[in-house]
């Protein structure tokens, strides 16, 4: 069955169809719930929650674009209004965005090197990075949101994004070096 087939007996809400879906997508949208959240169980639970919502809402994809895109997005969507939850929890601002405007002058440069470091291990990083840093990172690196976009889902101005993408970027680069460093001496 290919995907039009599967979701259009998905759209009939056919069981069969439905874990077949899951099965081809989750491992792919289980990685992006994974690059949004602090563990792997909050990551579970958006999996679940994402396909709850997918299969409710799949009679409102049209079949234009792309339907990994349209799942990615279901996804993305549901990881920020997790995060947006957590964030009234631990008062994001106070502990990361007090002083946004000390990056502000240099130089947006997107390019990282990061050696030949293994991607796993460069997804390892990244997710132990504090959650605002991920989240922003994340947003900019591999949704190619921008801060302007990023400022308004999360609820921040658009400096505290750009002063946490240039924070991850650091935290980033500064690990890799490290590894870098031990790996070649």
């Amino acid at each position: 069955m290919d995907d039009s087939q599967l979701i259009a007996a998905c759209k009939k809400q056919n069981r069969s169809a439905q874990k077949a879906l899951y099965e081809l997508y989750a491992p792919k949208m289980m990685a992006v719930c994974l690059r949004y959240c602090q563990n792997d169980e909050t990551a579970r639970d958006l999996l679940h929650d994402g396909f709850l919502q997918v299969f409710t809402q799949i009679g409102s994809y049209s079949g234009k674009g792309s339907f990994e895109g349209w799942l990615r997005k279901i996804f993305v969507n549901l990881a920020l209004e997790n995060y947006r939850q957590e964030k009234k929890k631990f008062d994001f601002l106070n502990d990361y965005g007090k002083d946004e405007t000390d990056f502000l002058d240099t130089p947006e440069d997107d390019s990282l090197d990061i050696g030949d470091i293994p991607r796993q291990e460069l997804l390892n990083i990244i997710h132990g990075m504090p959650e605002g840093y991920r989240t922003v990172f994340n947003l900019v690196i591999f949704e190619d949101v921008p801060h302007k976009e990023i400022a308004s889902m999360l609820g921040i101005t658009e400096n505290a994004s750009r002063s946490q993408y240039f924070r991850a970027k650091t935290l980033l680069q500064n690990k890799v070096q490290s590894i870098l460093k031990k790996k070649y001496l």
